[in-house]
Parts: C-alpha cells; sequence; structure tokens
C-alpha cells in the first residue's frame, strides 16, 4: 500500500513539475505592422512612367483589408503629411475627404509633419475631430495649449502584446510652413521627447516600442551608408523595437542598434509590411522581417466604400478640373533630369516650364522656386486613370488640365516680385543647393540664369558662377555679377520670399502677383504646345554630384 502511494505521489509531482515548467512558456504572437510614408492625400491611383498606376485610398484600403485577413494581429500607421501638398480632390475640399478615407483604410495612429500645419491651427483642429486614429506626437511644446486631441504616445493590445506608439513632428517645421501656421507650438529635440514618452509607455505596460517619425533619409553616402535625420534619430535613441521614418521619398530599411528602421517611397506608391514576432511574457522579440510592397493599382478590386465616398467631391470638381488648358510635345513629369523622383536634386522639366511661366508674366531678370512647391507631373498620364481629372491619352501630344496644373502646384501659392542685389541673388542660389547631396525641398529650381555649384564645398560657398540665359534658352549669356554692385528683378513664390525653407528673407520688399497655379496655367495656353528641355541650367561640378540620366 505504501509503495503503491509512493509511486502515486512521484506521478503528480512529475506531472507538477512539467506543468509548472509549461506554465511558465508562452505562445509566440506574430504582430504585423502596415506603414505608408508621406501620403499627401493621393486619393486617386499615381501614375508613374513608364511602368503603370499605384496606390490610390480604394486600392491601398483593400490592400491593407487583405493583409489584416492574413494577420488579424495588425497595427496601421503613417508618419505625417498624410495631407497637405495634395491634389484637388482633397485640397479643394480642406483635406477632409482625406481624413474620411483614413477612417476607412482603418489607420490606427498617425503624427503631424510639416504640411499638416499647412492650413494652420484651426483647420487642423477640425481634421483631428474628424479622423477615427490617433494622433502621436512628443516633441511639441506647447501642443495642448494650441490642439486638443494630441498625445505623447497610445497604447494597443495587439494579440495580447502591449505596443507603445509614439510620435516625432520634424523639428525644422517652422522654416517650412508660413509664419504663424503653428500658432505657439514649438517642435524640441526629437531625441530627448522619444526617450521620455518611451519611458512612460513602459510604465503603462508597454513590451514593444514604435516610433513613427516625420524625419526621413536623406540620401546615401559613397559606400552605400543612408544618412539624414532618420539615421541620426535612430542612432541616438534606445529601446525600441521598431521605427517608421518619412517625408523623403527614400526606400530604406536597416537595424540600427535594435531596432529595425524602415521608410517608404511616398504616395502610397508602395507601403511597408513589417512581420515581427513577440513573446508576449517578456515582449522580446524573436523575428522580424520587412517588405515593401509595390501597390499595383489594378492587382486588386477597390474598396467600394472608399468608392462611394469620394464619389460626390469628385463630381462637384469634374467640370472645372477637366479643363484642357494646353498641350506639351513631350511629357512633363516630376520627376528631374538625375531621375530624382520628387525633382529635388537637379533640373526638371517641370521646374522650367514653372519658372518660366513666372519669369515671362512679370519680365523679370530671374525666377526661382523651390522644388518641394512642385508636387506632381504637369502634364496628364499616358495611362488612363478614370478617377483623375484627365481625358485619356490620344497623341501625339500630352494634354495638360487645369486640375493637373493645381495638382502640380497645390498650396496656393502667390507669384511675388522683388529686386535684389547680386550677392542676395547668390544667397538664394547657395540655399538652394546647400542640402546636396542630400534629397530636399528646398532645391531650386530657375528661369533666366545657368549656374555652377561645387558640391565639395562648404555649405555657403559653393556656387561658382551663373551666365545668363540667351532668348533660345542656352546657357550662352554674359556672366551674372553674383555681388552687391548689380541689382535685378526677380520672381518667386510667396512662401521663399518670407524666408521659408531657409532662404533669406524679401518680405519687406515683395511685391505681391497672381496665384501661381493661374499663372502657369495661362503661359500654357498662351505657348501651346509647349515644349520644355533641359538646357543645363543648373550644374554640378565634383565626385559627389548626381548623374544626369542620357
Amino acid at each position: 500500500m505504501k509503495r503503491t502511494i509512493s509511486i502515486v505521489f512521484l506521478f503528480l509531482l512529475i506531472v507538477s513539475i512539467f506543468s509548472t515548467a509549461s506554465a511558465g512558456k508562452s505562445t509566440p504572437v506574430e504582430i504585423q505592422f502596415l506603414n505608408i510614408s508621406d501620403w499627401h492625400a493621393q486619393l486617386a491611383p499615381l501614375f508613374i512612367f513608364p511602368v503603370g498606376n499605384f496606390g490610390g485610398a480604394a486600392e491601398l484600403s483593400s490592400y491593407f483589408q487583405n493583409e489584416r485577413a492574413a494577420n488579424p494581429n495588425t497595427l496601421t500607421l503613417t508618419a505625417g503629411d498624410a495631407y497637405g501638398g495634395s491634389p484637388p480632390l482633397s485640397n479643394f475640399f480642406d483635406q477632409v475627404p482625406a481624413v474620411l478615407s483614413m477612417n476607412l483604410m482603418g489607420f490606427d495612429a498617425d503624427t503631424l509633419g510639416n504640411h499638416n500645419f499647412d492650413a494652420g491651427i484651426a483647420d487642423l483642429q477640425a481634421l483631428i475631430d474628424i479622423a477615427e486614429f490617433d494622433y502621436v506626437s512628443a516633441n511639441l511644446e506647447n501642443r495642448d495649449d494650441n490642439l486638443m486631441g494630441v498625445e505623447d504616445f497610445q497604447i494597443f493590445d495587439v494579440g495580447g502584446v502591449i505596443v507603445g506608439v509614439i510620435g516625432i513632428t520634424n523639428p525644422e517645421t517652422p522654416t517650412l510652413v508660413f509664419p504663424g501656421n503653428l500658432g505657439t507650438i514649438v517642435p524640441t529635440d526629437p531625441i530627448p521627447a522619444a526617450n521620455m514618452a518611451k519611458a512612460a509607455a513602459k510604465a503603462q505596460g508597454a513590451k514593444i516600442l514604435v516610433a513613427i517619425t516625420h524625419l526621413g533619409v536623406a540620401g546615401f553616402d559613397g559606400d552605400g551608408k543612408a544618412f539624414g535625420p532618420l539615421i541620426d534619430f535612430a542612432n541616438n535613441v534606445g529601446g525600441f523595437d521598431l521605427i517608421f521614418g518619412d517625408h523623403t521619398n527614400v526606400e530604406y530599411s536597416g537595424i540600427h542598434g535594435k531596432a529595425l528602421v524602415v521608410e517608404n517611397l511616398s504616395k502610397g506608391v508602395t507601403y511597408a509590411r513589417v512581420q515581427m514576432t513577440v513573446d508576449p511574457q517578456n515582449g522580446r522579440v524573436i523575428d522580424r522581417s520587412v517588405d515593401f510592397i509595390p501597390a499595383v493599382s489594378n492587382a486588386v478590386v477597390p474598396d467600394p466604400g472608399i468608392v462611394a465616398l469620394l464619389q460626390p467631391f469628385r463630381d462637384a470638381l469634374d467640370v472645372l478640373l477637366t479643363v484642357i488648358v494646353g498641350e506639351s510635345t513631350v511629357m512633363i513629369p516630376r520627376a528631374d533630369s538625375c531621375g530624382q523622383s520628387s525633382g529635388n536634386t537637379c533640373e526638371s522639366l517641370v521646374g522650367d516650364a514653372t519658372t518660366d511661366s513666372m519669369r515671362d508674366r512679370y519680365g523679370t531678370d530671374f525666377a526661382i522656386t523651390n522644388a518641394g512647391g512642385l508636387r506632381a507631373g504637369l502634364t496628364c498620364p499616358v495611362a488612363d486613370i478614370p478617377t483623375d481629372f484627365c481625358p485619356p491619352f490620344v497623341g501625339p501630344n500630352f494634354d495638360i488640365t487645369s486640375g493637373q496644373v493645381l495638382t502640380v502646384l497645390p498650396f496656393g501659392n502667390q507669384v511675388v516680385t522683388y529686386d535684389l542685389d547680386g550677392a542676395e541673388l547668390k544667397a538664394m542660389l547657395e540655399r538652394g543647393v546647400s542640402a546636396m547631396p542630400g534629397i530636399s525641398g528646398r532645391f531650386a529650381q530657375v528661369s533666366g540664369l545657368c549656374f555652377t555649384y561645387d558640391i565639395e564645398a562648404a555649405v555657403g560657398s559653393r556656387v561658382t558662377g551663373a551666365v545668363l540665359q540667351m532668348v533660345d534658352g542656352s546657357c550662352t549669356g554674359a556672366a551674372v555679377d553674383l555681388t552687391v554692385g548689380s541689382i535685378y528683378s526677380v520672381s518667386s513664390n510667396d512662401f521663399m520670399a518670407s524666408g521659408n525653407d531657409g532662404y533669406p528673407d524679401f518680405s519687406a520688399r515683395m511685391t505681391t502677383r497672381e496665384l501661381m497655379d493661374q499663372v502657369l496655367s495661362e503661359y500654357i495656353t498662351a505657348n501651346s504646345p509647349i515644349t520644355p528641355v533641359i538646357q543645363g541650367r543648373i550644374n554640378c561640378v565634383g565626385a559627389s554630384c548626381p548623374v544626369i540620366l542620357p
């Protein structure tokens, strides 16, 4: 009897030991993160020559639904500038269609980028109020005095794993929006702000820490290593598992410290799918990977809910924006002559046409505009997009509609004219190339002159000379005097002339003219068909120069 009892006791003890050991283990959780960068309310698909159509709100929504069906443990995130600098379908209606679409697309959180402030605090608050997702930004001093409904971070329970999502706004935002648009908000250093928010999120139980930052990769050095604000941030914060970047239209992924760092191409051309295997007990990341998914528009059935949502807005604009204002004998893309898709590194056809229209209208010596203000190609796409404001392509020339002009120039900027001396002109040109070889919207597109800069020289001392353009546009004219000894008349946009993008502030002497889109439209009509060509207006010397495509 005693022996039987001992055997039973031993059996129960063994079962207890195995049960205890089993209880100490947990089943790993597969978490999925979906992310787009710098969407800019690209509600209709975007045509990329010569490949086809990508993105679109209804199309991305279908992609996201398919991804969530495969893994319900999903967070869908973006990191600022989801609207602002937007095509007319959103811009004409104060960005409301963008936020309503984001609600249906299933976003969980967004942060605030510089373009979120394009229309000022009151308009931003109205958009925050209709959003069904969270806004987070941890580095905005006086935020709560100006905005309601924005927090440092948000906590999400994803399949039993507590995830903290922390937002970061780009600190140079005050130089990228009109004065006053931030109210009394002041962006602060992202790194200490992120670390403080991370600690607070951990105190609320977060096991996985994610940063959504409006910081981007500015470029790649000679060894292929990424550089820029996103990389600086990732290398100097600690304790994050995943960091999403934004702002610069660069596709990137890499490991920095313990964090996976990811940035997408802008406007929904691609989205990132991050898969993360997590131990739910201690938050240990067992495995992780990222895939960049080209959001080919015709590969999915558009979400009918978003199609129906946007149709009344499209109907309201259709008559106004489908008017053909002229033609071009060549395609005029946003990409520059070096192939940079945002036109921020070299001379571009859309930059040439825009600055030529300003100089022609007001008879100034020169015209200059920041490439970051040119948001699309000027000619209608050759692949038909039924939801845009362009007719199907029939050729041989390329149509330009009023809607397409507004897609290029969505900010409502005005042309301004003013006089400056040669040294002040040189200061403007210096600012235009100061970020090179990094990608920056401050990059200058010009008309009336051709200038040369040394990319290896110190910032502020790069411009080595300039010559006048001849009547035929060739760069064979007399030298431009870049000293205080000469006075020139200049056309630019009011954003630049007011000191934004870090340009010199000439607002005290500028004369306000007409809207940029009106000036460009009427120039196209008067000169149709236009035939812009790359003329060597911007010449780079040095080993780090971008290569002009043949």
